[in-house]
């Protein structure tokens, strides 16, 4: 494995890097209070525009077609100033991508161009049900075909970016008789479709600028043409694709990691305590190394999942493993961070708060670090059988 990013990688690195700074950066803490709200939307525009909403996807549909390194270390670097830009970005991503793997033809190219230019501000993926979060196959939200149409009934939650999505993707139950999971079809609802509401937004700990809500289904008709990929198999589709999506919040975690350490550690080199900066005291540097150790590891573990990914090699279980440290080893960060800057860490008055707030949830979403726990063991005990 070639562990230096090539020149196009570096490049799309660096695009990010600058535009995070000069365009996300100055506006992180008013997004996190609930201000600038049109701010965050023509930012959001501008990412399509340089073409990060559709970074995996083929230039055929509007995509950028520079892989899945280039996602990581794009999302790391537009996290770095703001996590709820980011998580955006990644579902974003990660809906194009489902399109793009299971979607025919003219699915394609009726959804993915509008995510990837812009037209549509996000994609949703509709996935998690009040009765359904980790146990992705006890979703109760139906849909049965009448006539030329397919009616939905039931509600989802956590969804992100609902209230301005263009389109979701979503997940109900076609076979109430089948076994648990495998009577599960995935479906195209394209916003404002009747029967299809918003509903309450949920009040979180961070990333408060990234809408979160309630998706209901009440009799939402859709085209008999709506479903995506095989009857009853959309299950398998979104276990498969949210390999992807933690590639993505990994990569948002180590950039949320890395700002609020750097942040600290500048910090510490201004500090005067015992008339000394406070970075030249052992515990001081103790913390920063062993922070900075754990995000460079996290990198790697996020390089080697998103390596395999572009060579075509199954990279499920690299995913989990990504997933699961990275995340852990930016909340550690964060509130080492926090330790670090002492009461001034406590204040709104300074960033590392926030990187504490945005980064808690990273271990929850896109798969609990639970599951990737079980995933992780259970891959490595079927390689064990097998070898």
């Amino acid at each position: 494995m070639y562990l230096e990013l090539t020149e196009e990688q570096r490049l799309i690195q660096e695009t990010a890097r600058e535009f995070a700074r000069a365009e996300l950066e100055p506006v992180a803490a008013k997004l996190d209070r609930g201000e600038e709200r049109e701010t965050f939307f023509r930012n959001l525009k501008k990412l399509a525009e340089l073409g990060f909403m559709g970074l995996n996807i083929r230039e055929a549909y509007g995509g950028s077609q520079v892989g899945m390194v280039a996602f990581s270390v794009a999302i790391t670097e537009i996290a770095r100033a703001c996590a709820s830009t980011a998580v955006t970005v990644s579902v974003n991503n990660l809906v194009c991508d489902v399109i793009q793997t299971v979607g025919s033809e003219e699915q394609k190219k009726a959804y993915i161009p509008k995510i990837c230019s812009g037209e549509y501000l996000a994609g949703s993926f509709a996935l998690t049900e009040p009765g359904a979060g980790s146990d992705a196959a006890a979703i109760s939200t139906t849909a049965v075909l009448v006539g030329d149409q397919w009616v939905l009934n039931g509600i989802k939650r956590f969804i992100t970016s609902a209230p301005y999505a263009g389109v979701f993707v979503t997940w109900a139950v076609t076979d109430k008789n089948a076994p648990k999971g495998k009577g599960i079809s995935c479906f195209l609802v394209e916003a404002g479709t009747k029967g299809l509401f918003i509903g309450r937004a949920e009040e979180k700990m961070g990333q408060h600028a990234s809408a979160t809500t309630e998706v209901i289904f009440d009799d939402c008709r859709i085209p008999r043409e709506a479903l995506m990929g095989k009857l009853n198999d959309g299950l398998h589709t979104a276990i498969v694709e949210l390999a992807g999506g933690r590639v993505g919040i990994g990569s948002l975690a180590l950039g949320v990691g890395l700002a609020a350490m750097d942040y600290a550690a500048r910090y510490a080199q201004k500090r005067v305590q015992f008339g000394q900066e406070i970075a030249k005291f052992e515990a001081i540097q103790w913390m920063i190394a062993d922070a900075y150790t754990e995000l460079e590891a996290a990198r790697l573990l996020l390089m080697q999942a998103t390596f395999r990914a572009d060579q075509g090699r199954s990279f499920y279980k690299e995913a989990a493993m990504a997933k699961m440290y990275a995340t852990e080893a930016a909340n550690r960060a964060c509130y080492a961070a926090i330790q670090i800057m002492g009461g001034y860490g406590y204040s709104k008055e300074f960033p590392v708060e926030r990187y504490a707030r945005d980064a808690r949830v990273t271990s929850i979403y896109e798969g609990t670090n639970e599951i990737q726990r079980i995933i992780i063991a259970k891959e490595m005990l079927k390689s064990l059988a097998q070898s």
